[in-house]
Formats: structure tokens, C-alpha cells, sequence
């Protein structure tokens, strides 16, 4: 089994990472592959709007640093998206990766059922971590996404949320979120094995 974490955090030690790492460590133990980018650490360009994956191409245009994390997504079969939330959304540089995304979608996903050039049936973990310990703030982070992440053909989505996330590192003392993450590992990385 194959695993591709996207890590949207600039900071060291991000709430948001040491999710995804606790997932992918527990994954690994079940014998998947994993691989992570660090988004922050890559150098690439938002989405040029050139629609060539649309008219010419398969895939995006730009040849960057995000374009062996793109090809990774295509082959993996559990896809880790982790970023903090920054000023009411996931941060720029998951949104930047995010848009190019865009060229995952057939030409005519506009008038077409199946909009997705990815293969059906991968599985995807949300992290997100804030500050705000309210618990009904920001849905609307998740629920956006979720839509393009079912369009993408993903079945199996997860969302983990940690609050109160306010200095580098806190998510390692909050027991439940951090044993969420290993039990989503092994539901996920299980349920395929069986």
C-alpha cells in the first residue's frame, strides 16, 4: 500500500505534521510505503489557468517542484492532506498545491458523471489543527473540500481535528487526537490488508 502525506505547515514542529506523522508512523508498522512533502520546503507556482491539462496535456503544464508530488498523488492509494488553519482556511501553500489539482480533471468534467483522471476508489485523511478550542468553528474548511475530494473519485475520507493547537507541538499531549490519527492508520491500512 502505497501513502503520500502533504504537509501545508511552514513551521517546525507543526501540529499539523506531527498528525500526519503519527498516522504515517502507524502505517508504516502495517507495512505501507509512505512518502511526504513538505509543500513549504518546494518551490512551485500556483495554478496559471492555462488549461493545458485541458487541451493539450494529461497533467499540469508547469514543471516544478510540484510535479513529482502530483505524479505521487496519482499512484498512491492513501492521500495525506495536513495544514493549519490560517485566517479561516487551510494555508496558502495547501491551497497553491490544492489548485493544481486542477489538472486531475478531464477536459469535460463540466458536462461529464466521472470528472476524475485519478484512479477510483483511493482513500483520504483531512488534518486540520487551529487555535480556536470552539469545536463548531470552521466546518466550512472541510465541507469545501470534501466535495472536489469525492469529484476526485476518493471513497474513504477522514477528517481529524485537533483545537486549542496553539504553539508548535501541543497536539503531542492531547492523547485523543493523537490515538484518532493511529486508529485511522489502522482502520484504513487494515481494512485494505484484509
Amino acid at each position: 500500500m502505497k501513502i503520500v502525506s502533504v504537509l501545508g505547515s511552514p513551521r517546525k514542529n507543526a501540529n499539523s505534521s506531527i498528525l500526519a506523522g503519527r498516522f504515517c508512523t502507524e502505517a508504516q508498522k502495517l507495512g505501507a510505503e509512505v512518502k511526504t512533502f513538505s509543500l513549504n520546503k518546494l518551490e512551485y507556482r500556483g495554478c496559471q489557468g492555462c488549461y493545458a491539462c485541458k487541451t493539450k496535456l494529461e497533467a499540469c503544464a508547469l514543471k516544478d517542484d510540484l510535479t513529482e508530488v502530483l505524479e505521487a498523488v496519482r499512484e498512491t492509494d492513501i492521500l495525506v492532506l495536513a495544514s493549519p488553519v490560517y485566517f479561516w482556511d487551510v494555508s496558502a501553500q495547501m491551497k497553491a498545491f490544492f489548485d493544481r489539482t486542477f489538472s486531475f480533471l478531464v477536459p469535460d468534467f463540466h458536462s461529464t458523471p466521472n470528472w476524475s483522471r485519478l484512479a477510483p476508489g483511493k482513500k483520504l485523511v483531512f488534518i486540520l489543527t487551529q487555535n480556536n478550542a470552539d469545536r463548531n468553528s470552521f466546518p466550512h474548511i472541510f465541507q469545501k473540500f470534501d466535495y472536489f475530494f469525492r469529484r476526485f473519485g476518493f471513497t474513504d475520507i477522514r477528517q481529524i481535528r485537533a483545537f486549542e493547537a496553539k504553539e508548535p507541538g501541543a497536539v503531542e499531549s492531547d492523547r485523543e487526537v493523537m490515538e484518532l490519527a493511529a486508529r485511522t492508520a489502522q482502520e484504513l491500512c487494515v481494512r485494505d490488508y484484509d
